[in-house]
């Protein structure tokens, strides 16, 4: 995250869901039925367009300390950062504790004259963090995938839709965790769809 003054635009920003932290915070369930909803704003995330037969794609995994994943749904994780697949010629990087303009720079000057494109998209999209024993039935109300173990697990990611806003959507690990990217403008929305599923959790499971 770009470190600045207190005057400075970066500490001007508001994170998209920031009026929710606390209506979020208050909706977390805990125990065998647990689940919790957080932002993490303001992560650092680079769009690549590149040939990836190329020495341009070649190039940017190393810079990255990845190569870029080759297949429908996969990541591919180094350091700070994660490598989305979007696409046959399209990731998305996302970066934490890491300064968007030196990352952009850095993948700019790794795809340098070759053809491709290195966008920071930062500010396109949140980042919704849902986790604990009930977080993949609070998506099964209203996601479209498989999300059994079976065929989404951690390192998975991919395009669909929670309700009807359309998320970036990756399991980080066994707990499980998910992240979901929503579109900054829709993210006010799917975070009260959130809170709303998450609400049945509270009581008993019902055979």
């Amino acid at each position: 995250m770009a470190e600045s003054t207190e005057s400075g635009p970066v500490a001007l920003r508001t994170s998209p869901v920031a009026h929710l932290e606390e209506r979020m915070r208050a909706a977390a369930v805990t125990g065998a039925r647990g689940v919790t909803l957080t932002e993490w704003p303001f992560v650092t995330m680079v769009n690549v367009r590149v040939d990836p037969t190329t020495e341009a794609a070649e190039r940017i995994g190393k810079t990255l300390g990845a190569p870029l994943p080759q297949q429908c749904g996969h990541t591919a994780v180094s350091g700070p950062h994660t490598v989305v697949w979007l696409g046959p010629d399209e990731w998305l990087v996302l970066s934490l504790d890491a300064e968007e303009r030196a990352v952009t720079a850095e993948l700019r000057e790794a795809l340098g004259a070759d053809p491709g494109s290195v966008v920071d998209v930062s500010a396109n999209r949140t980042t919704l963090e849902l986790s604990g024993p009930a977080a993949r039935q609070v998506l099964e109300k209203g996601c479209p995938l498989d999300l059994h173990p079976r065929s989404f697990g951690p390192g998975r990611a991919m395009s669909t839709t929670v309700g009807p806003v359309a998320v970036l959507l990756w399991q980080v690990d066994d707990e499980p965790t998910y992240r979901l990217f929503p579109r900054s403008s829709f993210a006010d929305y799917l975070a009260r769809w959130l809170v709303d599923a998450m609400s049945e959790y509270r009581g008993p499971s019902i055979p």
